[in-house]
């Protein structure tokens, strides 16, 4: 019963093959999405980090930003 699972009527190399390579390819891009977010927080970070006050109330009017800030654990705002 689990060789035929395993087996696929032959076919079983090629399905875990696809199976094991589309795994690999997820993790693979889930760490260099992971990576990029950490890179991108980063640049923010120092962006952002250090504003004065004109800049804190100006960037709280625009909504893209305070939304970006929303989510960062180093939002003044």
């Amino acid at each position: 019963m689990i060789n035929e699972i395993f087996s696929m009527n032959g076919y079983g190399l090629y399905v875990w093959a696809s199976f094991i390579f589309t795994i690999i390819c997820f993790v693979g891009l889930y760490f260099q999405i992971k990576l990029q977010l950490k890179k991108e927080q980063e640049k923010f970070k120092i962006k952002y980090f250090d504003l004065t006050k004109e800049e804190t109330e100006t960037l709280k009017k625009q909504e893209t930003y305070r939304e970006i800030l929303a989510f960062t654990n180093i939002s003044k705002i």
